[in-house]
């Protein structure tokens, strides 16, 4: 696997030689991305808006690349979609969206109502075999205590053909503490009870519990072992010509903010 190129032959007639997204992957989304960090706990809707729209055109773009088709008429499940906010974005492709959330007070925490939205969990997956045409999770892997079984859940649920996508915060990103960052580069811990001791409250986020250590290096490892075929590994919010970082050790691990992995369920 050569992480950032595709690792599975296009579609009938495709001319492109590289993802679709790798056109949007430009300096002027990165920032626009990054900077909406500083409202994930003040303001979600703000975060999660921009990012919903990010995502719905990243999918949408590697499901054209691998099935030619576009989003309309697709079914959709999101792994840990939580309150909803990617829901209008991919209603707006004419895709079936199916959020799937464990904690239902995540379900409710913005007010929104998603009709279809499953209580399940990302290890157990409440779908048959080859159910969906699309597994998408997003900022999910680093909150499970096994991300790695979610991964083989969302092969498992997806079609012969269909398309999986996996991103993820890296631990050792700057991003990688959540609010508890970047105090998580001293120990996970550390961190969280540095947050008790300033904020008088346990973080949401919390290490060990509810946040994990997950690297870029073990991501690549499920994309080398997983059956699905790999279609890109990069760093999601990186412009397209930073993306040879998920080619170096360590220092992806410092630098690749969020990995995203997407694979192919073979016939």
């Amino acid at each position: 696997m050569r992480p950032g190129r595709p690792a599975v032959p296009a579609p009938a007639g495709a001319r492109r030689r590289r993802p679709r997204f790798a056109e949007r992957a430009t300096l002027r989304r990165s920032i626009r991305l990054l900077s909406s960090f500083r409202f994930e706990q003040s303001a979600p809707a703000v975060f999660y808006g921009g990012l919903a729209t990010d995502s719905a055109a990243m999918i949408s773009d590697f499901y054209a690349d691998v099935t030619g088709r576009e989003l309309a008429g697709a079914t959709i499940i999101d792994v840990g979609g939580g309150p909803g906010y990617f829901a209008d974005e991919f209603a707006r492709t004419g895709a079936r969206y199916i959020p799937v959330e464990p904690d239902p007070s995540e379900l409710h925490a913005a007010g929104l109502t998603v009709p279809g939205a499953v209580r399940g969990s990302g290890m157990a997956l409440p779908f048959r075999d080859g159910a969906v045409d699309i597994c998408f999770s997003s900022n999910v892997a680093e909150h499970v205590p096994d991300p790695w079984l979610m991964a083989d859940e969302m092969v498992r649920v997806t079609r012969p053909g269909g398309v999986i996508v996996l991103s993820y915060t890296v631990w050792l990103g700057p991003f990688g503490g959540h609010e508890t960052g970047p105090w998580h580069y001293v120990g996970g811990e550390y961190a969280a009870r540095r947050y008790v001791r300033k904020h008088g409250r346990e973080p949401k986020n919390r290490f060990g519990r509810s946040m994990f250590a997950v690297r870029a290096a073990d991501g690549l490892r499920w994309a080398q072992r997983t059956p699905a075929q790999v279609f890109a590994v990069f760093p999601r919010y990186h412009p397209r010509w930073a993306w040879w970082l998920v080619r170096i050790p360590w220092l992806r691990e410092l630098l690749v903010s969020n990995l995203v992995v997407v694979a192919v369920k073979p016939d």
